[in-house]
């Protein structure tokens, strides 16, 4: 195979990889925004006005000294019930991330009594974001920045292209 046949090679991987990402991509949630997981937020006004989707991240932000973070049962999220949580995420560093993979609803609280006082959230995951030409119409409250466009559609797709040339560079060495 020539050079041109590699140049050829590599602008259809590149045009491949383009057509084969999807539009939609995964969100990552600061839960409670700029505040965190802390007392004094209300974490189900937080939520409201947000849609989590399956594969979208929360991320709890907190002081890793008198917070946790614990996934629990519905009944004892309404109870503030700690005894035996579904699944401690605490780390111990104060910055956990919890991957939102499965379509349910999380129930996360913290212990130790933060709970009585309100930090705990309900959060509902739905099977996957909607079509590009659907959310185009919603409008958003938070819309997506030039970096984080560019980076999607333009940034990945390169870096399949960069390989692909690479890859027919070699086979033609």
């Amino acid at each position: 195979m020539g050079l041109n046949g590699g140049v050829l090679l590599a602008a259809a991987a590149l045009l491949f990889a383009a057509a084969m990402l999807p539009e939609a991509a995964a969100v990552r949630y600061i839960v409670g925004g700029n505040k965190g997981w802390t007392q004094g937020v209300n974490y189900t006004i937080w939520a409201q006005d947000k849609k989590f989707y399956h594969d979208d991240w929360l991320f709890f932000v907190y002081d890793r000294n008198q917070m946790n973070v614990l996934e629990v049962n519905k009944t004892d999220f309404g109870n503030c019930t700690t005894d035996h949580p579904l699944h401690n995420w605490t780390t111990g560093a104060g910055r956990d991330v919890v991957p939102l993979n499965v379509t349910k609803t999380f129930y996360f609280v913290s212990g130790k009594g933060y709970c009585f006082g309100g930090m705990k959230v309900a959060i509902h995951v739905e099977k996957g974001a909607p079509p590009p030409a659907a959310a185009s119409a919603v409008k958003s409250s938070s819309p997506r920045s030039f970096p984080s466009a560019l980076r999607s559609s333009v940034f990945i797709p390169a870096i399949f292209a960069a390989a692909s040339a690479w890859d027919a560079l070699l086979m033609l060495l």
